[in-house]
């Protein structure tokens, strides 16, 4: 497929348009969505080599470049690192055009603009519903999500720009809501201390939502920025079952070593909360498995806990069934009738995970949170207004975007305690 003037203007699995980049050739070595993904379709289980995943530390400093493709408005720089996490991973290094980007006003999410610094993801996470968004690229939306990652280089420069502009009214900015910002790849970047700052600077409200243990890193931004702007902070942890971590999340950080991001971010006066996603049906949704994932988000300080139950659209549905196929065989005729209506679970269902989560957080004693921590501002209606320079018309008003819940009743809210700080529910 040739990419030749091909404006990219697709609408990302969080509801939000593409970075905009203009294409100027043929995409980076990607076989398309029936290249190297599963080999059958729906929930057949068949083709699926999950195998083989990195999860090394990043290595300090990128070696020179080693090739140019004609991806983006400037030609994208591709690398690769030998070093243990990221061996089998290609990095394209491209100039994007815009990084803060609109929901559509269609959108189930609660939060009107994202910055997404980074396309495809190392965390592998095989339920991932952003997986789709990879064949805008021309790439698969399986093992090429994986280990091909488009790399938005000058992000932080182009937040600033926008922020700075007139126009701009200073509206909530979710991250975390498509891809992981701090994904391994990020490591090696450092793009967020960037974007960090450019939003502290400009007192823009800002939340993040996170699998990476990364974020400790940019502790002291995050304690900088809460001093003249609300902050809110989320890790996602579906539950604290070891194998099915292993399996279902081969490129992420154990779900230990998530809530303890969570009780160092607290214990630094800094609001975090928990999504409890996904709820992945007869693997994690035993009353024993959710009692063992509230109580261990308890002992965290966690400030609210919202689960979420996995839902499967196209990209992340054909992958997750392969996966299912390969692991849990007996399961896949479950799967076909809990899901044959589509790429949600019945409400009945996500209802009962959600009063359960909801009443175990009650006795668990996850509530608001403490005096002095951050405040959070509530998500409003889109207010009328202008936005960013070439993102069309904004909204005026504070920060629309800090609270749970979604347009659609179709995935429960299931917050707990605070109001306030879940703005990116989603599954990462």
């Amino acid at each position: 497929m040739r990419w030749d003037n091909l404006k990219l203007k697709d609408t990302g699995a969080d509801g939000t348009e593409a970075d905009g980049a203009q294409v100027e050739g043929s995409g980076p070595g990607g076989s398309g969505p029936g290249g190297s993904g599963p080999g059958g379709s729906g929930l057949d289980g068949s083709g699926l080599d999950v195998s083989g995943r990195c999860s090394g530390e990043p290595a300090t400093s990128p070696p020179a470049p080693q090739s140019t493709i004609p991806l983006f408005e400037r030609a994208a720089v591709t690398r690769t690192f030998d070093t243990p996490g990221f061996r089998g991973i290609t990095f394209y290094e491209i100039q994007a055009r815009s990084i803060i980007n609109r929901v559509p006003a269609s959108s189930r999410m609660s939060f009107n603009w994202t910055i997404n610094p980074y396309r495809g993801c190392s965390h592998a996470c095989v339920y991932c519903f952003a997986r789709n968004t990879h064949t805008y690229l021309d790439l698969d939306a399986g093992l090429d999500f994986d280990s091909k990652i488009i790399v938005k280089v000058n992000a932080a420069e182009l937040a600033r720009k926008a922020l700075a502009a007139p126009r701009w009214a200073d509206e909530h900015v979710a991250m975390g809501t498509n891809v992981d910002p701090y994904q391994r790849a990020e490591g090696k970047y450092r793009l967020m201390p960037g974007i960090i700052s450019a939003l502290t600077d400009a007192a823009n409200p800002f939340s993040i939502l996170t699998k990476g243990t990364l974020i400790l890193r940019d502790l002291d931004r995050l304690c900088e920025a809460a001093q003249v702007t609300d902050v809110a902070l989320n890790v996602s942890v579906g539950c604290v079952d070891d194998d099915l971590w292993r399996l279902a999340e081969p490129g992420t950080p154990s779900p230990r070593r998530r809530l303890d991001v969570c009780a160092t971010l607290t214990r630094n006066g800094l609001s975090c909360g928990v999504l409890m996603g996904p709820v992945i049906p007869f693997l994690s949704d035993s009353p024993a498995q959710l009692d063992a994932t509230v109580r261990q988000i308890a002992e965290t300080g966690a400030s609210r806990v919202a689960p979420i139950v996995l839902h499967l659209r196209p990209g992340a549905r054909e992958w997750f069934g392969a996966w299912l196929g390969e692991h849990h065989p007996d399961l896949v005729p479950a799967y076909r009738d809990l899901y044959r209506n589509g790429s949600y679970a019945p409400r009945w269902y996500q209802q009962r995970i959600s009063e359960q989560v909801r009443d175990l957080a009650r006795r668990h004693g996850i509530g608001p949170p403490a005096a002095g921590a951050v405040r959070l501002r509530a998500a409003r209606l889109r207010p009328a207004g202008t936005g960013p320079a070439g993102t069309g018309p904004a909204r005026t008003g504070p920060a629309a975007g800090a609270a749970a819940g979604l347009r659609d009743d179709r995935r429960p809210a299931g917050q707990i305690g605070s109001s306030t700080g879940l703005a990116q529910l989603s599954i990462l």
